[in-house]
């Protein structure tokens, strides 16, 4: 079994709407990503995520680290690349399979809006879908009102409060987001495909788009699978 990338990845870089933020795109991320896939299935307890910890919508399990350290390393120089990263070094990774349950009655607010995960720069989210095609996507999003399509610190209380006065007129259904919403514009999106890994900045407004009749279950040979890693930089000390 080798949970390790390819050595030889050619990804594609999008620039998404209107701030051009790059989206890597590479496919046939794994050597063998069916022995991931076996690896979640077999070698993996998953349990239910979180909500202080984790807005996900289902079930998530520990990633191997072999496989998370591969795949870190060899998207490395494409990342600082498409990213123009200077003067950083590698800091932490967390990694989870994750598996999408939730029927979309049990949905909280958060988990019908688009979202970040940090509003650090240097914070990037690596997806890498172990399922097949059919599971809808991942979308990113411009915040109509504002026209943020990215958080940063300084963005964050100006968005809230605008999203929050929108929210006391209209609450959004219990559904899984689809394309555009009330308050925010679809500016892109990239399809599940087998295999395929998706880097971004952590700080883009995102959200994973899961059509009304897909399979939510629990079984990783036949639900939405990902895997979802966390990387950090950090700037280097002179």
């Amino acid at each position: 079994m080798t949970l390790s990338a390819r050595p030889d990845l050619g990804p594609d870089v999008l620039h998404v709407g209107e701030e051009q933020e790059p989206v890597i795109v590479v496919d046939d991320a794994a050597v063998d990503p069916a022995a991931l896939v076996d690896c979640a299935a077999r070698d993996t307890t998953f349990g239910a995520a979180s909500l202080a910890k984790n807005f996900y919508p289902g079930l998530l399990a520990p990633a191997p680290l072999a496989y998370v350290q591969s795949l870190v390393r060899t998207l490395d120089p494409h990342i600082r690349s498409a990213f123009d990263l200077h003067d950083v070094a590698l800091g932490g990774a967390v990694c989870n399979f994750s598996l999408v349950t939730l029927p979309p009655a049990q949905l909280n607010l958060a988990q019908r809006l688009p979202h970040i995960d940090s509003t650090d720069p240097l914070q990037f989210a690596i997806l890498h879908y172990l399922c097949r095609p059919g599971f809808g996507g991942t979308a990113f999003y411009r915040h109509r009102a504002t026209g943020y399509e990215t958080l940063s610190p300084e963005r964050v209380e100006q968005y809230q409060n605008a999203l929050n006065g929108e929210l006391a007129d209209r609450y959004p259904d219990p559904a899984y987001i689809i394309g555009d919403t009330p308050f925010h514009a679809q500016t892109a999106q990239v399809d599940t495909v087998f295999n395929r890994a998706l880097v971004y900045r952590s700080r883009l407004l995102h959200s994973g788009q899961i059509a009304a009749d897909a399979p939510l279950s629990a079984d990783p040979r036949q639900g939405r699978l990902t895997a979802n890693i966390f990387l950090t930089y950090r700037r280097k000390v002179a």
